[in-house]
């Protein structure tokens, strides 16, 4: 069993690496234990949006697993005296499942992105893990998500019948629509991967180590992405600093 530990509310799950994580979910998969259900992978953005939103808080501490995505998460664990906390991202987590599981025989189906991103994911997936079962690929209408005929997208799902699912849709969507529909999915465990397909497709480069251990990737996607980016970083990253920080040191500043 993993431990778990609570970080301004929110459940973060602790495994020491990659390999003690897919073991965990692989195993329980297959013995039947957990037949579906969905993983939510968590950065400075999700924490903040489970602090100041109790709907997204409950979303987080409902699933099956909620991991430390951003090394910050894995900092303040550490703070906490959980030493068997580590940083897992999103995107290597996913190619590492992709992976071990052409061993395990397990089958994936991808929903989220372009068309043509899915394309570059399933040529990349077929070029650097060869025989892996991908089962189907999904791009979501390019419309709200209220207009969204969801029936159709999770019979999609259902027909296909996946082991594990990625979805690719960013926070928050992709954790509001795995808490929705979650119940409907048939078979199959849900990880909601962000921007997972950008980096397999090579949309997205992968920060260089020094800047992974300083826990600066932010800063390297934040210059890849400054558009997008730059106003989530400059609003959650020092509230995430600030609220932490009084939490580390006992300090009340909202009630249970």
């Amino acid at each position: 069993m993993n431990s778990h530990i609570k970080i301004l509310g929110n459940k973060i799950d602790c495994f020491k690496g990659y390999p003690e994580l897919y073991s965990s979910i692989f195993e329980n998969y297959k013995a039947g234990k957990i037949q579906r259900g969905y993983v939510t992978v968590n950065n400075v953005h999700t924490m903040m949006l489970g602090f100041w939103d109790a709907s997204f808080r409950a979303i987080i501490n409902s699933g099956y697993l909620s991991i430390p995505d951003g090394k910050p998460l894995e900092i303040v664990g550490r703070l906490k005296g959980e030493k068997e906390i580590s940083r897992l991202f999103g995107p290597s987590l996913m190619e590492k499942f992709i992976d071990w599981g052409r061993r395990d025989g397990l089958s994936h189906f991808f929903f989220g992105s372009s068309e043509l991103t899915l394309l570059k994911l399933k040529e990349a997936i077929e070029l650097k893990y060869p025989g892996t079962k991908i089962t189907g690929m999904l791009s979501p209408p390019y419309k709200p998500v209220d207009e969204w005929d969801h029936k159709e997208l999770i019979q999609s799902i259902n027909a296909a019948k996946p082991d594990f699912i990625w979805i690719g849709l960013g926070a928050p969507k992709q954790e509001w629509w795995m808490y929705n529909h979650c119940n409907k999915i048939e078979n199959g465990i849900l990880f909601g991967i962000g921007a997972g397909f950008d980096y397999l497709a090579g949309n997205t480069n992968h920060a260089p180590v020094w800047m992974k251990k300083l826990a600066l990737e932010w800063l390297y996607r934040l210059i890849q992405e400054p558009r997008r980016l730059w106003k989530r970083y400059l609003k959650t990253i020092p509230q995430f600093i600030f609220f932490a920080s009084l939490e580390l040191l006992g300090i009340k500043f909202r009630k249970a």
